[in-house]
């Protein structure tokens, strides 16, 4: 099932004043922008806007897809409250606009969150946008919307720049440049205030200023399909058989590849340079009509002596040695294998270097458990011993976003819908 994010806003300029409203629907797993919408509506209140915008928006991610759950995000505490229950409906004029609201898609399907202003940005920017229209006599025109502003700079933040530490990703400095971004601002219900800020920081400078940080690098995690060590759970990595899928293995990585077609979504394919990894990364970029590279920091960890074993059985042969392994990401396996820490040490170099190579583009890299854990752990700045506490199907999707500012979001993890 698809999963859609709708952020809608609405605004007046007298409250009530001209008015007009703006939503965007986007990609739950990827961010990518797929509807917008904007409407100037006149002599209106705040929050009629806002609830004009919200059933837009709804509207328009059941045209994309009747069947798909959507989490709605607005900077309107009011409608937020008021559409979850939690708040009674008192204004005759906004009772109507919820009740059709909540017919558009059953409840169930719909979720709804309150967010601050300065993340509703592009919902804001068409509401404004819409509010200009109007005031020239005009119709809003998605044609001649700039409210998205996706195309980032050539290189918006200079990787050298001393206010840009830490390496894409890192996650404690990432969040504490936007702690530090995100100060204060008033509200400007005027388009072209917005876009000469969104503007500004699209060229290099010295300090940080509340903006948007442009598309990111999206990065779609396929777990390759299912090889004849994967039912048997048996360590598989970059030291032993090198297997091929399955029978069972293809039939995933054919479901998956008509899944990311029906989504379109996906730019480039890069793929770990196991076996297991090519051929699904084959089939998938084949429906795609993509062609596969290879990044070798893609592969799975090198088990040493364990490849080819269950656990059971290295416990039974070498007991002091997985208990090591699992007590220290610095422990190896028995012989001479590859550590956690290397692990991770090599996936965030191919991070960094996919990250430079595609941003502001969806690139699908189809790898192993340990490398897909490793990029959510190292996203999230969780520790080490994260690895041990996540579950990774053959043949999922799990999705992280990368940021100008170094800052991550984990939008997607161990997603088998595609598969039933």
């Amino acid at each position: 099932m698809r999963e859609f994010i709708v952020e809608a806003d609405g605004g007046s300029r007298g409250n009530p004043g001209p008015a007009g409203y703006g939503a965007v629907v986007s990609d739950a797993a990827t961010g990518e922008t797929l509807a917008e919408a904007a409407e100037y509506l006149g002599v209106a209140t705040n929050n009629v806007a806002e609830y004009r915008g919200l059933l837009a928006g709804l509207n328009a991610a059941r045209a994309l897809d009747p069947q798909a759950r959507v989490h709605v995000r607005m900077d309107s505490k009011l409608v937020v409250e008021q559409m979850t229950g939690r708040w009674k409906i008192k204004h005759p004029a906004m009772r109507p606009l919820a009740a059709e609201a909540a017919r558009v898609f059953p409840p169930e399907r719909v979720t709804y969150e309150w967010i601050p202003r300065e993340r509703n940005k592009h919902a804001d920017r068409l509401a404004n946008e819409a509010m200009d229209a109007g005031k020239r006599g005009e119709t809003w025109s998605p044609a001649n919307s700039l409210a998205d502003l996706s195309t980032p700079a050539a290189d918006p933040v200079p990787s050298a720049s001393p206010d840009r530490p830490g390496p894409p990703a890192d996650a404690a400095a990432g969040a504490a440049r936007v702690r530090a971004a995100l100060a204060p601002a008033s509200r400007d219900h005027s388009a072209e205030a917005d876009l000469r800020a969104a503007q500004a920081v699209a060229t290099p400078t010295a300090g940080w200023a509340p903006a948007d940080m442009g598309a990111p690098a999206t990065f779609v995690l396929l777990r390759h399909g299912e090889t004849p060590l994967t039912p048997q759970k048996r360590f598989s990595g970059s030291g032993g058989s090198d297997p091929s899928l399955s029978g069972i293995g293809r039939e995933q990585a054919r479901k998956v590849a008509d899944a990311l077609a029906l989504r379109g979504t996906v730019q480039a394919v890069v793929a770990s340079p196991l076996a297991r990894t090519r051929e699904t990364a084959g089939i998938v970029a084949d429906r795609l009509g993509l062609e596969v590279s290879v990044e070798d920091g893609l592969r799975e960890t090198d088990f040493g002596a364990w490849e080819g074993l269950t656990f059971g059985e290295v416990r039974e042969r070498h007991p002091d040695d997985l208990n090591a392994w699992l007590s220290s990401p610095d422990a190896e396996p028995t012989g001479g294998g590859e550590s956690f820490a290397a692990t991770a040490a090599r996936v965030a170099a191919a991070r960094d270097r996919l990250v430079s190579a595609h941003a502001g583009r969806t690139v699908l890299l189809v790898t192993h458990v340990t490398p897909i854990k490793t990029f959510v752990r190292l996203a999230l700045g969780a520790p080490p011993e994260a690895l041990f506490r996540m579950e990774l199907s053959a043949a999922s999707l799990s999705a992280v976003a990368y940021y100008a500012d170094g800052n991550a979001s984990v939008r997607l993890f161990n997603d088998t819908s595609h598969l039933r």
